[in-house]
């Protein structure tokens, strides 16, 4: 059947799209609204570019074919951001802070969840340029303001920190694929598979990778890491850096989940994931990633957040399409002002074809422009004027 899209792929009809369409105009004006610019990467790329130092973790989401020009392998992009960060690195080549923003669809070869498209529609913000947490709190307070405008309840953000991870394998003597494992059985939260992982690992990283999956709740869980992680430099300054990050965002449902983790080989600091209410997984994803640029010729500090604009349309409430004026055909000069008139304050006006079958209010039309009183009038569409012909 021709008409048979993929699996977990899927059409956007009205007034779903309507919806859709409104929302992402709404939150790229607001990135502009606080400095961010728009950048509109291409759909396809070649694989190496895509794929260029941390964008490797992408490699087996990424639908690859051969281009009939080059004869290169392309790569249709699973990821937006490691685009902007080539942008940023590449081709703006700024010397101060620079602040983007993008919104458009990526492909995954496989659905991220059960119920997840495979073509989401990634939007996101990036700030490049200052590694301070000054960077890190803005961009959760812009997460914070799109989820507001959006008008979706955020029941918490979740803050962690990659940097914990790293400073405790450090002194692991674990090789890269041991590392990567443990850091797999981390996200999952699987104590026992931990446990086994770690049974070689001396003392007192072995305790400490351990307690990480139970250190998740309020702020104070930053305290009762002091009282449990070892007191080196780099978990100490991690843990300071979280403290620093919730106490600039009062008002925000900030908590800490510290084996809340991804992108072992992208992200270089805090990250963070928001949920809305009864949601099972995270609405948005994001953290601090400084070493993607390098790959590209420019390493840039970079901290900044993504999220897929499908997921957090679904869960809107359903507003009808506006109504729309349903206008006769005609050329008189009269007719033409009055409907551009209309449209003009923002009225929807639907020119009234001839001889076909339905009804008029199929195409959203709920009132009529009739001539009254030798002028035109809008007035209720009703009776056996709301059928087509």
């Amino acid at each position: 059947m021709r008409w048979v899209l993929p699996e977990y792929f899927q059409d956007v009809l009205p007034p779903e799209a309507d919806t859709l369409e409104q929302l992402r105009r709404q939150l790229l004006d607001a990135f502009r609204l606080h400095g961010y610019q728009l950048v509109v990467p291409p759909l396809v790329e070649y694989l190496d570019s895509l794929l260029t130092g941390s964008g490797q973790d992408l490699r087996l989401r990424t639908f690859k074919s051969v281009d009939q020009l080059s004869g290169r392998t392309l790569g249709v992009r699973a990821d937006m951001t490691p685009q902007v960060a080539r942008i940023d690195a590449h081709l703006l080549n700024r010397q101060g802070v620079s602040r983007l923003c993008y919104c458009g669809a990526v492909a995954h070869t496989l659905p991220a969840t059960l119920t997840a498209s495979r073509e989401p529609i990634q939007l996101g913000a990036e700030l490049y340029g200052h590694a301070g947490i000054e960077a890190d709190i803005e961009v959760i307070r812009l997460l914070a303001e799109v989820l507001r405008i959006a008008d979706v309840p955020t029941s918490r953000i979740d803050l962690s920190h990659v940097g914990l991870f790293r400073a405790l394998v450090a002194e692991s003597g674990l090789d890269e694929d041991a590392v990567r494992e443990l850091f797999g059985l981390l996200q999952n939260k699987d104590v026992p598979g931990l446990a086994e992982r770690l049974a070689a690992v001396a003392e007192p990283v072995r305790s400490a990778v351990l307690a990480l999956p139970r250190l998740y709740g309020g702020v104070e869980v930053l305290a009762e890491a002091r009282a449990v992680l070892p007191a080196w430099p780099e978990v100490t300054a991690a843990l300071d850096a979280l403290a620093q990050i919730a106490g600039a965002l009062p008002g925000l449902p900030i908590s800490v989940d510290l084996a809340d983790l991804r992108g072992y080989h992208y992200h270089s600091g805090v990250v963070f994931s928001a949920y809305g209410s009864h949601s099972p997984s995270a609405l948005a994803l994001g953290g601090r990633y400084d070493a993607v640029g390098q790959a590209f010729g420019r390493g840039r500090p970079a901290t900044g957040f993504s999220l897929d604009l499908r997921e957090l349309a679904q869960r809107l409430p359903a507003h009808p399409l506006p109504g729309a004026i349903l206008a006769p055909a005609g050329t008189e000069p009269d007719l033409l002002k009055a409907v551009a008139g209309l449209r003009a304050r923002g009225e929807i006006v639907v020119d009234a074809l001839p001889g076909h079958d339905g009804t008029w209010d199929e195409a959203g039309c709920d009132r009529q422009l009739v001539m009254q009183d030798d002028r035109w009038t809008v007035v209720p569409l009703k009776g056996e004027n709301a059928a087509n012909g």
